[in-house]
């Protein structure tokens, strides 16, 4: 009978731990979401010898985030249409299909993209049927837009039967002008609506653009490309595009263009973003081969962007190249291989998990735990550079639990997440009364500013990014952000104004912007002169009266004191502007090229934190 008792006390403690791990742990996701295709690829689609990704799992974090602080950059990927004809590749999906046209859009949306720039072959074929069913989903998510790009095809392969390149490319625009510009989702600058344009002016050099246009009601914004699209007959911009042939990766071919873009400011200018090319699977290739460099060409042509333009010079627009060009290996929309990897292990109560691969590919960790392994809770979200996490931290009751840990990757690169690893909490829950309870150890807080230099243009404003990241313990304090050591030229503010990390990390955007220097207007001279002279007077009258009983020489002397202490009175209350304050300009933008070295301070009870920015005003 004892023995029984026994069992049942064991069979009540094991429902026990299981009941308070189940109301814990409350699923947000689970493992199928976190590993299954999450894009508009095709569920059948595996990795191809060109370096191409199969389905997967990819990052849907913003890809304005790869942009420098405050971009406000359109961000515009380029889609092909062919899928689905004998003459190309079987990627397992047709483009005219209008389910998976409704994908693409969303999947697009999904990764913060603006909008889609459509390579036309013209009226009446399949590619068409496609722009159609694109135009169509586009004019459903407010806010995003399409434009058509006329290839050289569309006068080569698709032009009316006997036209001369002059009529087919007049053919093409009617029927843009018609079918596409009445859309509310079709792209415009400054109310003119945009075509772009692919080796039409290389192929067809005698074409005229201006007997064209003639030809049309509504007048189109044209945009050419490369260097010398800036300075095309009717042009209003121009893009880059990938130069598959460099050894360079294409950089400084981008870098020339963004100098020559900046050359004609009021031009649209149009930049690149691509992860590499592989045309060994296309039909018409050439084995021309950009290394993807495990994400790091993606990065890099960002860089390059973010190295010539922010916020106080911003880029206007900027193009992926691709979204699915599948055949010259461009495409982004199966996502982009980071050759990144992490294996967990658990000490104690110490999650870690050791890296493989470049860091900078990844935006965030997130650790999940579950009862099952299957059904998954995410348990905290941490800053890269944080490997391990200390799970005393969170309420976690007794009883047996599967840990994951996930790297988010930057924009279009794929997740990875690993295989589970178990955890039974030993954290202690209480503590004897004899026995003094421990000090609390303080979160330790990595407190960080980027850029870590900051260089404004006269009369600019610009911003930084300030980050408070846990690297182990918690912290639910607010921290009050302050600048320190700031000259009297500058301001700063954040939005917002304090920041809590909690388990992992929290931001707040630090904007320094010139103040305007005060200095005394001739109205306000000439108001405050009456009282000096008043004064003055008064003072006259008495001194008169004093010296009323002295001999006349003396009283001579006296006199003349008083007119020179008078002048001098009146000379400072009226004459010229006051001395400005040091180190203040006298006018808005009057700031000298200085070097700041300024101080962001966070402040939570008892701790301080600090980072210093350097500020250059030129």
């Amino acid at each position: 009978m004892r023995n029984g008792y026994f069992g049942v006390a064991v069979l009540l403690a094991l429902a026990s731990s299981l009941a308070a791990s189940s109301s814990y742990v409350v699923p947000t996701t689970t493992l199928g979401a976190q590993t299954s295709n999450n894009t508009s690829a095709a569920n059948d689609f595996t990795t191809l010898p060109n370096g191409d990704l199969g389905a997967g799992n990819v990052s849907k974090v913003d890809v304005h985030t790869l942009l420098y602080p405050g971009a406000t950059t359109k961000v515009y990927a380029h889609m092909v249409l062919w899928f689905g004809q004998s003459n190309h590749m079987n990627i397992g999906y047709n483009s005219t299909n209008p389910t998976e046209v409704a994908a693409q859009i969303n999947d697009m949306v999904s990764r913060g993209i603006d909008g889609v720039i459509l390579d036309w072959y013209g009226p009446g074929n399949s590619m068409d049927q496609a722009a159609l069913q694109i135009m169509a989903q586009a004019e459903t998510h407010p806010g995003f837009s399409f434009a058509l790009m006329i290839d050289q095809g569309a006068i080569e392969w698709f032009s009316c039967p006997g036209c001369s390149p002059q009529q087919a490319l007049i053919n093409d625009l009617q029927y843009m002008e018609k079918t596409y510009f009445p859309s509310p989702a079709y792209m415009t600058l400054q109310g003119k609506p945009m075509i772009t344009q692919f080796n039409v002016n290389l192929s067809y050099p005698s074409v005229s653009w201006s007997a064209a246009l003639a030809e049309l009601s509504t007048q189109p914004a044209l945009i050419f490309q490369n260097n010398s699209g800036f300075t095309a007959d009717f042009t209003e911009g121009s893009y880059s595009w990938v130069m598959p042939t460099a050894s360079d990766y294409g950089l400084p071919y981008l870098t020339s263009f963004y100098q020559a873009g900046m050359s004609y400011p009021g031009e649209a200018t149009f930049g690149a973003t691509y992860k590499g090319f592989n045309d060994t699977l296309a039909s018409w290739g050439t084995d021309r081969i950009m290394s993807q460099q495990c994400g790091q060409t993606w990065l890099q042509t960002f860089s390059e962007i973010n190295g010539l333009y922010n916020s106080g010079n911003p880029l206007p627009y900027m193009q992926i190249v691709t979204w699915n060009d599948y055949e010259e290996a461009t495409e982004i929309e199966s996502g982009i291989s980071n050759c990144f990897s992490l294996t967990p292990s658990v000490s104690a109560n110490s999650l870690q998990w050791a890296i493989s691969g470049d860091e900078n590919t990844v935006d965030h960790y997130v650790v999940y735990i579950s009862t099952d392994g299957q059904n998954l809770m995410s348990l905290s979200d941490i800053s890269t550079g944080v490997h391990s996490l200390n799970l005393c931290g969170f309420p976690i009751p007794g009883g047996n639990y599967q840990l994951f840990v996930q790297a988010v990757g930057k924009p279009s690169f794929s997740n990875q997440i690993t295989a589970s690893v178990n955890y039974a909490p030993s954290c202690p829950s209480t503590i004897p009364p004899t026995v003094p309870a421990p000090p609390a150890t303080p979160a330790t807080i990595a407190f960080t500013a980027v850029p870590k230099a900051l260089t404004l243009p006269r009369g600019k404003s610009g911003t930084v990014t300030v980050t408070a990241a846990i690297e182990s313990g918690t912290s639910n304090t607010p921290i009050a952000l302050s600048c320190g050591r700031l000259p009297s030229t500058l301001s700063c503010s954040f939005s917002p104004g304090s920041i809590t990390p909690g388990s992992g990390a929290s931001t707040s955007t630090l904007t320094i912007a010139p103040v305007a220097a005060r200095r005394w207007n001739a109205a306000q001279r000439r108001k405050s002169l009456p009282f000096y002279a008043s004064w003055l007077f008064s003072l006259a009258i008495a001194g008169l009266a004093f010296i009323g009983g002295a001999g006349r020489r003396r009283r001579m002397h006296v006199l003349a004191m008083a007119v020179i202490f008078g002048i001098g009175m009146v000379g400072a209350s009226c004459g010229g502007r006051a001395a400005p304050q040091a180190g203040v300009a006298n006018t808005v933008g009057e700031v000298s090229s200085l070097s700041y070295p300024i101080t962001i301070t966070g402040s939570s009870g008892s701790t301080e934190l600090s980072t210093t920015v350097t500020v250059v005003v030129q």
